[in-house]
């Protein structure tokens, strides 16, 4: 028997240091990602999105929890559809296998997991990781520029060894720029691709909100007109022409293009 909905959450709470207070929370998928990067120490999280309010965000992170699936070949399907309501049963459920496949493959040692969600490449943050070292080189520079605009050499007095020198300190400083720039452009890039992923998968869920209501209308449509066919009393067949003239009513300033009439009637 899997462990309870209490077992869990205290679980859950301390290995990512989160403060779920419900199972049902878990349906945004963003801690299932994390317990997968407590394992392997790979899953993409600056593409999970911990905050996630809406269903089209938390489909995007079970994206991302399959990738992980898929790249270390798990074989335990993702039942997406159900999880993402947010509904304990299922949750609670999908939750305890998790815990099972966590107990079996946790490397073990400390799992830093605000680090990791800091960082949201999977290593430590940028603040902590080289930060002197970069500090060093940009304050050098600065005293360097600074020396050198304040006490110049005199041109007439610099010889062949203080000349390569002054080329040598030139490429250093070029090429420290060089670095930072394209780290920057490396992270924008970064940004836009998952400001890019983000969009699609919001379009793609709009297209399909979309058809759904659109075949409903369609059914309803071809129902109503059926019915007026059919022939049915007075009082029925006055309620369906007013639902057909709210189907078909156009807003102010609208015009129906030339054929479309004609692609209407074709249709039934």
């Amino acid at each position: 028997m899997g462990e309870s909905r209490t077992e869990l959450l205290a679980w859950l709470n301390d290995l990512l240091q989160l403060g779920y207070t419900k199972i049902e929370q878990c349906g945004t998928g963003a801690a299932h990602c994390q317990i997968m990067d407590s394992i392997y120490r790979d899953v993409p999280l600056n593409r999970v999105k911990f905050n996630a309010k809406h269903e089209y965000e938390y489909v995007a992170n079970f994206k991302v929890l399959q990738m992980t699936f898929d790249k270390h070949k798990i074989d335990n399907a993702i039942p997406v559809e159900r999880l993402v309501k947010c509904k304990f049963q299922d949750n609670l459920e999908f939750m305890q296998w998790m815990k099972k496949w966590w107990d079996q493959y946790y490397p073990g040692g400390p799992y830093d997991a605000h680090a990791r969600r800091k960082d949201g490449s999977g290593s430590l943050p940028q603040s902590t990781r080289g930060g002197l070292a970069r500090a060093a080189p940009s304050s050098t520079m600065k005293k360097s520029m600074s020396s050198s605009s304040v006490a110049p050499a005199p041109k007439s007095k610099s010889g062949p060894g203080a000349s390569r020198v002054a080329v040598n300190g030139g490429n250093d400083n070029w090429e420290r720029e060089k670095a930072e720039l394209e780290t920057t452009y490396g992270r924008m890039l970064e940004e836009l691709q998952t400001q890019t992923m983000d969009l699609k998968v919001t379009v793609e869920q709009v297209e399909k909100e979309r058809e759904f209501y659109f075949n409903k209308l369609r059914e309803i449509e071809v129902y109503v007109q059926q019915q007026l066919e059919m022939g049915s009393n007075p009082a029925v067949e006055q309620s369906l022409k007013e639902i057909q003239g709210i189907m078909y009513k156009t807003e102010d300033g609208f015009e129906i293009p030339e054929g479309g009439e004609e692609e209407v009637e074709e249709t039934y």
